[in-house]
């Protein structure tokens, strides 16, 4: 940390302010610790200054490259209707329904979060596919923003430009397919990591005040309503980190309790606030709105953690930092995956040195950072929902957390141990796996020619699974809607509960007149229950073969034959 970011001023990392003798070795120890300071300039040489504006003026500009990077990376990855069923849901709220009345969300609502954020895309953008890619641009843009001012902290000059580079680097250019399908996808457990960076920045920079606790609770408790995923990277380590240092200054350094207010506050706040997040939650419901069950997660059999879970644990960071090298065929793409692993390293080393350094008190960012880590990666272990690579998404938020820390612990260690060198010609690689990545062509979303073969036809509403309805339905910009159905042990069908609305399924006001069944595609199962739409409505007038597609159309509205919506009873399998 550079120490004159902290002239003039009281560091969150600091002791509060009334304990000056402590203050003082809090910061001689810290200066000890943090990395060796620039060379001193030459007598007669000044150090070069940027004029007042050329620093904002830097990060603007950097923040809108890094966002038509992520942007055009997103666009390598299809649209599916996991993003799709949030988009119509930002559609609904944009458009008065606020409270998403009637609508059957996931276990992750994303309700405070990413659907705000979808709302102000559509409203530039409309409702179309890439609404999902912009979204996904703009929060991992977020994400590494926050990432690397929390790791610039108050650092200047070279100190404060290697910890941006650092951290910001490691983040760059996620690996294709995988890596893109985790962090630059639809909304998921990555954009949990914006609230919550933006809450430890405003801890690194502002001075105890009665009112950073209240602002802190506010917004993890607002961010938690939208997931859950905030409880282990922001509430717990808020209250862990703080009820330590309480404990340490109250029974080891024999002060006065009321001299720890400030964390106590913060460390009660963060829990008030996730328990009014829950409260929240069953008020909407109440009150008309969106139903969210809760998360089934399990504890795991002691048998499956070891090694099962610790091996889908180790691919799954691998898979966030680019490095996912297991299986690879040896091509020319090959080598800047295997360039990763150097920020692969860099993480890990990050987590153990703060990790080390955790029960000394030097740096409660570093602190905060390290726990939210750990809580995040024990329970996914330890858990049910670690079952392949493909819940690496679980773990997403580990990647800003540890790239933050790098940034901030490791740049010091870097220039004194002479690796910038090394780490250059590594950045080389990573701007040239970026271009590569950036060259490849975007892709249309699933099921686009499915959308294009229905609007040619007049074929308007219809029904069919989950992963052929919403993303037709975002794809065409609600011209051609397909609703969700699932086939019951009984042998009919049901309307989905699964990111739907009930009104969709009223007779009274909508109609469908057509069912499509597909083969599906790797990864993305087809609705092939064709005994079970025939029990339900009978024989089709016509059947229209097309690819993987079979649509079935009759001379009236099959809706009349559903069986109403029930909302809050889960019947059918979340797809996320």
């Amino acid at each position: 940390m550079d120490q004159a970011g902290h002239r003039g001023r009281h560091h969150l990392g600091a002791p509060v302010p009334g304990d000056a003798t402590a203050a003082g070795r809090a910061a001689v120890s810290q200066a000890a610790d943090e990395s060796a300071p620039a060379p001193a300039s030459r007598p007669g040489q000044r150090a070069p200054r940027l004029r007042p504006w050329a620093e904002p003026a830097l990060w603007v500009l950097g923040v809108l490259a890094v966002f038509a990077v992520n942007l055009q990376i997103a666009r390598t990855r299809a649209v599916n209707s996991d993003g799709a069923g949030n988009a119509l849901q930002a559609w609904a709220m944009l458009h008065g329904n606020l409270l998403l009345h009637g609508w059957h969300l996931s276990d992750v609502p994303f309700y405070t979060t990413e659907l705000p954020e979808y709302m102000l895309v559509e409203l530039v953008r409309g409702l179309n596919a890439d609404v999902v890619h912009v979204a996904a641009a703009v929060t991992y843009t977020l994400a590494m923003l926050l990432a690397a001012l929390l790791a610039k902290g108050t650092a200047t000059g070279r100190d404060g430009v290697a910890r941006v580079l650092i951290t910001a680097g490691i983040m760059l250019a996620p690996q294709l397919d995988s890596g893109v399908n985790v962090l630059i996808s639809s909304p998921d457990h990555i954009g949990t990591s914006v609230p919550v960076l933006a809450v430890w920045l405003l801890l690194d920079h502002a001075r105890p005040r009665w009112y950073i606790p209240a602002i802190a609770a506010v917004v993890l408790g607002w961010a938690e309503v939208a997931d859950t995923l905030v409880l282990y990277i922001g509430v717990l380590p808020l209250a862990l980190v703080c009820a330590v240092r309480v404990y340490r200054a109250v029974a080891v350094q024999r002060r006065p309790l009321a001299s720890q207010w400030y964390y106590a506050a913060l460390g009660v706040g963060a829990l008030a606030g996730a328990a009014a997040a829950m409260l929240a939650l069953h008020v909407i419901y109440a009150d008309g709105g969106f139903y969210s069950p809760h998360a089934t997660a399990q504890l795991a059999a002691a048998g499956a953690i070891l090694p099962g879970h610790l091996r889908i644990a180790a691919e799954g960071l691998l898979i966030l930092g680019g490095a996912d090298f297991l299986g690879l065929q040896l091509h020319a793409s090959a080598a800047f995956i295997l360039l990763h692993v150097v920020g692969v390293a860099l993480l890990a080393w990050a987590i153990c040195v703060a990790a080390w350094r955790f029960l000394a008190g030097r740096d409660l960012i570093a602190e905060l950072l390290v726990a939210g880590v750990a809580i995040n990666l024990i329970t996914y272990v330890i858990s049910t929902q670690a079952v392949s690579s493909t819940s690496t998404r679980e773990i997403a938020a580990v990647l800003p957390l540890s790239a933050a820390l790098a940034g901030r612990l490791l740049a010091g260690r870097l220039a004194a141990g002479r690796l910038v060198p090394l780490l250059a010609i590594v950045a080389v690689g990573y701007l040239a796996g970026t271009v590569y990545e950036v060259s490849r062509p975007a892709v249309p979303a699933q099921n686009q020619r499915l959308e294009a073969w229905l609007a040619a036809r007049h074929l308007h509403t219809g029904l069919s699974g989950y992963w052929e309805s919403g993303v037709v339905t975002l794809a065409s910009g609600n011209r051609v809607q397909i609703r969700q159905v699932v086939p019951t042990p009984g042998g009919r069908l049901l309307p989905s509960n699964v990111e739907s609305d009930w009104a969709w399924y009223d007779p009274a006001r909508n109609s469908a007149n057509f069912v499509v069944l597909s083969r599906g595609v790797p990864g993305y199962p087809g609705f092939t229950s064709k005994r079970a739409v025939l029990a339900t409505f009978g024989r089709p007038a016509q059947t229209y073969h097309f690819g993987i597609y079979t649509v079935l159309i009759w001379h009236k509205n099959l809706l009349a034959d559903l069986p109403p919506p029930r909302l809050g009873t889960r019947y059918s399998q979340a797809p996320k």
